[in-house]
């Protein structure tokens, strides 16, 4: 099968090729190249980008594009709470509307499946009770929010030919040759390993579920294969039951694997309003998928790649952090405020 994986530069794109490679799938790249030179450890083997040539953005997309191509692993996205603060307009743009348009163009040019990571953030505040694919959804993030619209939109052009399935992944975590730091728990053990650290500015209550970018891109190799009528039009979260933690518990797995870290609990920030814990039982039952890691196992992971790799706080807190990597990128004149590159990231 030819697959095309969107973001395939990214933290969780880098990841989704090697997986698929793996699995015995032929795979080309999408990707505006952001975070492409963002790289912690030896640099990582990339698929061709389509076209053929250097960076190409989301936007600029048409069905010619996607001819031949059988499946689209769509990840391209502004992916973070921060980044959809800093720009919304841009965040629905790249993350709505372009997504939407992908769609459309890898319908026309007869692509059968369009796998579409979507998040379990969708159910925002949701308590204390496990949530499943049929809990109503709270976006409280621009972020959010544009996941709930292209969900929406991809179900209004599905057909007998074109089969869209929404992967709700968990918070991800573990590691990936390009890293990201501003994910909790691989910000909890870098700061850990340079600080010693380990500082949760909340009061730590929030729920949150968490799956490493390796079971995510499992999941994404079960749904390519999947029978057709198991996933058309289907929405799967994706992760465990077991690693939905508090963030407390999570902190307190990184004082765990990191010698001598300290917690501290500061409060400073209260309770954050984004808490939900989530029931993965659907992808089991109907997939006969189940993720693997745990928050323990992956901690664990995170500190042997930072301290082998030498992180340092600079690249942690500057090109691995996604909102200070696109304000650099910005401040430089290599993006523009609508996130452009003119194929001239480097």
């Amino acid at each position: 099968m030819l697959v095309l994986v969107t973001g395939h530069q990214g933290y969780l794109g880098t990841v989704m090729v090697g997986v698929l490679r793996a699995a015995g799938h032929d795979v080309i790249g999408l990707d505006a190249g952001y975070f492409a030179d963002c790289v912690l450890g030896p640099t990582p083997d990339d698929p061709p980008q389509i076209g053929g040539g250097g960076p190409v953005d989301l936007r600029d997309i048409t069905a010619g594009d996607l001819v031949g191509v059988d499946a689209v692993v769509h990840l391209a996205a502004l992916s973070n709470d921060p980044l959809g603060d800093l720009a919304p307009d841009v965040t629905y743009d790249i993350n709505h509307r372009a997504s939407v348009r992908l769609a459309h163009a890898a319908k026309a040019a007869g692509v059968s499946r369009f796998l579409y990571a979507s998040t379990c953030s969708v159910y925002g505040s949701a308590g204390d009770d496990l949530v499943d694919e049929d809990a109503p959804l709270r976006p409280l993030t621009p972020y959010a929010e544009s996941k709930v619209w292209v969900e929406d939109d991809l179900v209004k052009i599905a057909d007998s030919g074109f089969a869209p399935v929404f992967l709700r992944n968990a918070t991800a975590f573990g590691f990936s040759p390009r890293l990201r730091a501003d994910i909790v728990l691989n910000n909890l053990v870098g700061h850990a390993v340079l600080s010693g650290v380990v500082k949760v500015l909340s009061d730590g209550t929030p729920w949150r579920p968490l799956v490493h970018a390796e079971d995510i891109a499992r999941a994404f190799a079960v749904c390519l294969t999947a029978p057709v009528d198991a996933i058309w039009c289907q929405a799967f979260n994706i992760g465990t039951e077991a690693n939905n933690l508090t963030v407390a518990e999570i902190a307190r797995a990184v004082t765990d694997v990191v010698p001598a870290a300290e917690l501290r609990i500061t409060g400073e920030t209260g309770a954050d309003p984004r808490s939900y814990r989530v029931d993965f039982a659907k992808a089991r039952d109907r997939l006969g998928y189940e993720a693997q890691w745990s928050v323990a196992a992956g901690a664990a992971e995170l500190y042997g790649r930072y301290t082998a790799h030498a992180l340092t706080e600079a690249a942690f807190t500057g090109q691995f952090t996604r909102l200070a990597r696109l304000k650099a990128l910005r401040q430089s004149g290599v993006l523009d405020e609508a996130m452009f590159t003119g194929g001239r990231v480097g």
